[in-house]
């Protein structure tokens, strides 16, 4: 049999056949690798667009509260002290105390949604789960349930109660791991596991291996004066070392059937010094906070009764304040671009450090930054 016999017979063999399934992984020529010019956070500075994130301290010292917080600023878009956020569904897996997360969403209704009349895509699961088995469940069910609308994050607050088997115990962890990857690849989103920290403090609790899989990891603590002191302590592909400084506020419910007082908390900003002394700042950001307390001195005014801003405080414009700092040369460079930028830098930076407070359109100095609508842009 001649070469062009055998040739034709397998063509018309292959011919014969269905044709091959696609190939399970998909390779990306060289010439199709493109950068993205996206945004790749969540919050910027705080969370990844995409990502295994881990928020981990001791019992009682408010990361739940904080986590709940944040992830009511994702789900509302809103700016998160003075940090960008991008807007999306939040599906939170609130594994322990459901009746008590429940109260906590209704103080945060009242605190902040007032206003709001639009949905919230916030979605909540409070029955027991375990990851490992259920992970293909979860999946399905959220993406059938959010009407294909991808969720910008997935929380899971507590890793030990989401896990059936054993923290300490690498192949266990990497299971845990392995499932909520699953979740992070189906929907491209951030997934934000809250979970304790382990007998000596120092860092998170259970076998190493999860530590070494995160993409971001975050500590909550509480300080000598009580207050909710979060650090960024690692992010893989952005600068880590952000402080947040919170303090938890009562907000009233009301009675139950039985006559009994309702309550849970909020998370609010925590005065300027809450860290237990007034945090020291140099360069750019000392200047702008000097310019600061020079417009209140010329122009300074009374805001009006707000939930949002201490009581009888000189505040000025942002845009008052942005102007002084132009002029204030917070930056050798002449270029409103520039200029623009160092201003968003070191308002960003005060407000972190509990040094100033911003509302809407409003800054004062060592007060309560605004939690919606914060913007210094």
């Amino acid at each position: 049999m001649t070469a062009d016999i055998i040739y034709a017979s397998v063509v018309d063999h292959r011919h014969d056949k269905k044709a091959p399934a696609p190939p399970r992984f998909k390779l990306v020529p060289f010439r199709n690798i493109l950068l993205s010019t996206a945004p790749a956070y969540l919050v910027k500075g705080i969370i990844p667009s995409a990502g295994m994130v881990i928020v981990w301290g001791p019992p009682k010292c408010g990361k739940s509260f904080w986590t709940y917080d944040l992830a009511m600023h994702i789900t509302l878009g809103r700016s998160y002290r003075g940090r960008r956020v991008q807007h999306g569904p939040v599906v939170y897996l609130a594994l322990e105390g459901g009746r008590g997360f429940r109260a906590r969403v209704e103080a945060w209704r009242r605190r902040h949604l007032d206003d709001h009349d639009g949905e919230v895509p916030f979605y909540l699961l409070d029955v027991p789960v375990d990851l490992i088995a259920d992970r293909a469940a979860l999946i399905q069910a959220v993406g059938e349930q959010l009407g294909g609308q991808p969720p910008a994050a997935v929380v899971i607050d507590t890793l030990n109660r989401a896990l059936v088997g054993d923290e300490n115990k690498g192949e266990d962890m990497a299971k845990f791991i392995r499932a909520a990857d699953m979740i992070r690849v189906a929907f491209a989103c951030a997934v934000i596991v809250v979970h304790h920290c382990g007998i000596q403090g120092g860092r998170p609790r259970g076998h190493t291996s999860l530590p070494g899989a995160d993409d971001a990891q975050i500590a909550v603590e509480r300080n000598a004066t009580g207050n909710i002191v979060v650090t960024v302590e690692h992010m893989k592909d952005g600068e880590a070392g952000a402080v947040i400084v919170s303090r938890l506020e009562p907000v009233d419910l009301g009675t139950d059937d039985e006559g009994d007082a309702i309550s849970s908390c909020v998370i609010v900003p925590a005065d300027g010094d809450a860290l237990g002394r007034r945090p020291k700042v140099s360069g750019a950001a000392k200047l702008a906070l000097e310019l600061l307390e020079r417009a209140i001195l010329d122009a300074g005014e009374q805001a009006p009764a707000s939930n949002h801003i201490p009581r009888d405080i000189g505040t000025v414009p942002v845009s008052l304040w942005r102007s002084y700092c132009y002029e204030g040369t917070i930056t050798e460079s002449d270029g409103r671009d520039t200029k623009r930028k160092a201003f968003l830098r070191v308002s960003r930076r005060l407000q972190e450090l509990g040094l100033i407070g911003i509302w809407h359109d409003r800054v004062w100095i060592a007060g309560h930054a605004g939690q919606g609508g914060t913007n210094a842009a």
